[in-house]
């Protein structure tokens, strides 16, 4: 690591824990302490400087006033010393001992759990170290690192991304941009225009070299510097007139088009003669996956929907006997009633000591008596399908206490109590549910807003005009669909069309992430609506909202299979879009889920064809319109 004289302090995170780090800094292992990106300050040629990450364990000290109390008060806060000009006094590295890093030595890092894991690889098998983020997560972090790298996401594993060189040629690119000094110019993308009128050969590459520069930023940095984005928009649609007015140079940038897209009409429900017919002497099912494929195609008639939820909701194993059916039933009833015995027999000195408990008992009672009362299953007062929709709710507290109870739980268990109308039957239906779509309800949203970032590439690969008008009109961030994915479309749809459209969903036909093609064929029937009204973000918000109630589902999912099979269909596949679909990645042997039709016979599935690469921007979306989107579409 180099001496630096002066430091500055570009990023600082508290509760971090180390948990793994080279032997000489072992007796750090398995502390908290605090994360620093410190950048020198000994070059003024920015391109030059030098970065680092260095991790400083917390001091803990205790008062000499109170050190002879029984409770000592202990100050776990780190007081960082500094000059008058808040740079680093020149012992700094002699007196304080700390873990540090060359931003050059990282080659590589991991992100785990749920961004609350963070793993440093040096080009070698083994970890340079391994951080725990117990306070929030690591997603600042990593922003900071696409900052000052260039990093992609690895093909076979999107959480681990590889740091590519700073060659000498990416070196000489950096300062040729600061001896330019673009960015002091107050139009620099008009500027570039201009020198391409001038001169066509410099100026296209300098417009190139500004657009790789615009790439490579971070998420973050695109989406506040919206009006660099805007020049640059502006800048290309001259250069693009500009090329084709007959000069020396002409570049023609098209998006390769989808095949055709075929119709896939619905069918008949699956009938209880059809359902029947499956099993054998013992009660088992004989063959699955046509069952499956016929409740995708058609759903299933209602007087068999009660046993068959239990088959797609986990409750029943697909290939279990009546037998032993018949004492899961018994057992199942016996591990619920236990659970709710628990919650049950807490005295009220209990609930007044335990705050989690009591916060969530409460949310719960003001969810249900707002839940469905239209329906009149859940209508009027003193309702008894009130009361059973309470308990089940509170026993999936103790069923799951780390999640708890999260808004829109109810919405997903009233229809399957509806339909089940017994609560123990309910409530192990609702939990296979919740295991389906858990990643929904994480307390940090990062479930939520992965769904909305494949929302949005998904439709950046189907319909890219419509992609970049949201993009151009503050909505590429999807948050107006937050509703749809969180509850998956339940407030958009009669209970009918509700219960039809979630037994499809469950089968897993014809891909992962069915739902999201659903979301994708939505916005595209609506596509002339938002773009010929030229609607901005909250008029969006406000025309999504007011669907509800006018989606024709079986039309909706017909265009979605019918957009699936465009996409697995085109030549330019990315990975990328294989991954979130759950298809066979390139190059890889493994079969992603439910990859080939299950309409189709085996000698008729699509050949896999020539892929182009392109690289993936996630979204990093803006916390205030998240919240704002959450308040308007959903409460």
């Amino acid at each position: 690591m180099d001496e630096f004289d002066d430091y500055v302090e570009s990023y600082t995170q508290d509760g971090v824990l180390l948990k793994q780090a080279p032997s000489s800094y072992i007796s750090f292992v398995n502390t908290i302490g605090t994360i620093y990106i410190l950048e020198s300050l000994q070059n003024d040629d920015s391109a030059s400087r030098k970065q680092f990450l260095e991790w400083k364990p917390n001091d803990v000290t205790v008062d000499s006033d109170v050190q002879d109390q029984e409770w000592a008060v202990v100050n776990t806060v780190q007081k960082r010393v500094r000059t008058l000009s808040g740079n680093f006094p020149s012992d700094y590295q002699g007196r304080l001992k700390s873990f540090k890093i060359s931003f050059d030595d990282i080659k590589s890092f991991h992100v785990g759990n749920k961004n609350r894991q963070l793993i440093l690889y040096d080009g070698s098998s083994e970890p340079i170290c391994s951080f725990i983020f117990q306070h929030g997560n690591c997603e600042c972090l990593v922003n900071i690192f696409k900052t000052f790298l260039r990093v992609t996401p690895s093909r076979r594993d999107r959480h681990l991304y590889v740091v590519h060189s700073n060659n000498l040629e990416l070196q000489q690119l950096h300062k040729s941009f600061a001896t330019l000094n673009i960015n002091s110019d107050p139009n620099p993308f008009w500027s570039m225009v201009k020198t391409f009128k001038e001169n066509p050969y410099e100026g296209t590459f300098e417009v190139f070299a500004k657009i790789t520069n615009f790439v490579y930023n971070s998420a973050d940095q695109r989406e506040v510097d919206e009006f660099q984005r805007e020049d640059l928009n502006r800048s290309l649609s001259e250069y693009e007139e500009t090329s084709h007015s007959g000069g020396d140079y002409e570049v023609i940038q098209k998006v390769p088009d989808l095949p055709a897209r075929k119709d896939f009409p619905r069918l008949r429900p699956l009938s209880e003669e059809q359902w029947k017919s499956q099993f054998n002497c013992e009660g088992r099912l004989e063959d699955v996956e046509p069952i499956k494929s016929l409740i995708f195609r058609g759903g299933v008639q209602p007087s068999i929907r009660k046993e068959v939820w239990k088959f797609l909701l986990d409750y029943f194993p697909w290939d279990s006997t009546e037998s032993q059916r018949q004492k899961l039933v018994i057992q199942k009833s016996d591990e619920y009633f236990t659970m709710k015995l628990q919650w049950k027999s807490i005295t009220k000195i209990q609930e007044e000591n335990f705050s989690d408990y009591r916060e969530r008992k409460s949310l719960i009672e003001k969810d249900v008596n707002r839940t469905d009362r239209t329906l009149e299953f859940y209508a009027g007062d003193n309702n008894s399908n009130l009361q059973t929709l309470n308990d089940i709710l509170m026993t999936y507290i103790m069923y799951n206490f780390d999640l708890g109870y999260v808004q829109g739980m109810s919405d997903l268990l009233a229809p399957i109590l509806m339909l089940l109308r017994n609560e123990c039957d309910s409530f192990w239906c609702f939990v296979g549910f919740m295991n389906k779509v858990i990643s929904n309800f994480d307390i940090d949203q990062a479930g939520m807003k992965e769904q909305l970032s494949n929302l949005h590439t998904l439709l950046c690969f189907a319909d890219p005009q419509l992609a970049n008008y949201l993009d151009t009109h503050d909505s590429g961030n999807m948050f107006f669909c937050f509703r749809w994915l969180l509850v998956w479309f339940k407030r958009e749809l009669s209970q009918d069309d509700v219960m039809r459209f979630w037994e499809v969903l469950w089968t897993g036909y014809p891909c992962k992430n069915f739902h999201l093609l659903v979301g994708v064929a939505i916005l595209q029937n609506e596509r002339k609506a938002l773009m010929s009204n030229n609607y901005g973000f909250t008029e969006i918000l406000k025309h999504i909202n007011e669907l509800s109630g006018k989606l024709d589902i079986a039309l909706m999912l017909n265009k979605a299979e019918g957009i699936f099979y465009q996409i697995k269909e085109a030549e330019h596949l990315t990975d990328n879009i294989r991954f979130i679909l759950g298809l066979s990645l390139l190059g890889s042997n493994s079969v992603g889920s439910h990859e080939q039709s299950p309409f189709e016979s085996p000698d008729l599935s699509t050949n896999s064809q020539p892929q182009c690469s392109v690289e993936h921007v996630s979204i990093s979306p803006d916390e205030g319109t998240f919240e704002q989107s959450i308040n308007s579409t959903f409460l």
